[in-house]
């Protein structure tokens, strides 16, 4: 089975992180999560999250760093989650793929019903607590 290349961006505003909730009807719909998207074949990764964050979310950030990677199997596809902190600088929040964002502490993210793929991120934010 090939391996999807997916990055998603935590992004922080002060000290709380976006949060995103799929739309029903998407893939993995109702779950919340870091948001992204796939790498396209020949794209860097940091130009794969610029993109997908300006397309699902009209955002613009500063990529600071790489911050975990993870494989995860799902029922029908194994991705490799790639995750970068980034820093907010603007959006106008138009919603392609998701219903709701939020802004939440790195303390609160468990209380969230993440995307399996997203959890032993959020455990790792909240276990650096520094980042």
């Amino acid at each position: 089975m090939d391996t999807v290349r997916v990055v998603c961006g935590i992004i922080f505003k002060e000290d709380k992180i976006l949060l995103c909730r799929r739309k029903a009807e998407k893939s993995l719909g109702g779950y919340w999560e870091f948001p992204g998207g796939k790498v396209e074949p020949d794209e860097s990764e940091g130009d794969a999250l610029k993109r997908e964050l300006r397309e699902e979310l009209s955002m613009q950030v500063e990529i600071n760093n790489h911050f975990k990677t993870i494989t995860h199997q799902y029922e029908n596809v194994q991705i490799e989650l790639i995750a970068y902190g980034c820093k907010f600088i603007q959006a106008d929040f138009v919603l392609i793929d998701h219903n709701e964002i939020q802004w939440v502490k790195n303390t609160d993210l468990l209380s969230f019903n993440l995307a399996p793929a997203d959890v032993p991120i959020a455990k790792t934010l909240i276990a650096k607590r520094k980042y």
